[in-house]
């Protein structure tokens, strides 16, 4: 009989069990139950988990074994695709479309997937997230239309992307690669991008064991962060920026 995941308290304060505890099948599943209040999102965050559950289930909390980052200056487009930008008009901005991001998302699909696993649950508790200032959505606008967007939670001075879109092909490379560049240029190292797969493999993502992911997301998280609307701080430039050599 296959072990379960730890049943979460109700205290949303409550703190996960250990990594460690994670199972190996399904792969970093670590607990079950609990909300989806911000306090438990934020905990969730902090101690490297994320939710991840599909209509019917209780929320489940991850962790896997390796995890998938970005750093913040390997970030890979193209020579084709960078040469294609300077000759679009998309601009590039951040939380100005939050709920059309996170709704484009649910709606995306998705290689080998039924459904969406952002259900309005997940929706509304991202939304408030965004209002209390933790989560942030990048979008890429041709003129007024949306083409690509991302959205995640910022903890310090770390990003945790949890998904992103293209309405028109290289929207959502352009999202990562301005949100790149963004965080860069502030000294956040890391973007967290969960888990494997071949599209994220493809713009420079790479895998660390849980351990050493852990031992650097505690670092990182405790560093001054930038709470609130990122509207001003990101701005707005042309995604052409990001074919310059």
């Amino acid at each position: 009989m296959s072990p379960l995941p730890h049943l979460l308290a109700a205290d949303p304060l409550a703190p996960f069990p250990p990594p460690s505890q994670a199972l190996a099948e399904p792969p970093g599943l670590l607990a079950m139950g609990g909300d989806l209040s911000p306090a438990r999102l934020l905990n969730a965050y902090r101690a490297g988990v994320f939710p991840w559950f599909s209509a019917g289930q209780p929320p489940l909390w991850w962790t896997p074994d390796p995890r998938m980052v970005f750093h913040t200056d390997a970030v890979r487009l193209s020579s084709r695709f960078r040469r294609q930008l300077r000759n679009l008009r998309w601009q590039v901005t951040a939380d100005t479309a939050f709920s059309q991001v996170v709704s484009a998302c649910a709606e995306a699909p998705r290689r080998g997937q039924r459904g969406t696993w952002i259900l309005p649950a997940m929706q509304a508790a991202y939304a408030e997230l965004h209002r209390l200032g933790h989560a942030h959505s990048i979008e890429v606008f041709d003129q007024e239309r949306l083409v690509g967007g991302l959205y995640g939670v910022a903890i310090g001075q770390m990003f945790f992307g949890e998904s992103m879109f293209s309405a028109d092909s290289g929207g959502s490379k352009v999202a990562l690669a301005g949100l790149a560049m963004r965080l860069r240029a502030w000294g956040w190292p890391m973007i967290d991008a969960q888990v494997e797969n071949p599209h994220l493999l493809s713009l420079g993502a790479k895998a660390l064991p849980r351990s050493v992911f852990l031992a650097r997301l505690a670092h990182w998280v405790d560093q001054p962060g930038r709470i609130g609307p990122w509207t001003a701080i990101f701005g707005r430039f042309a995604a052409a920026e990001l074919g310059q050599d």
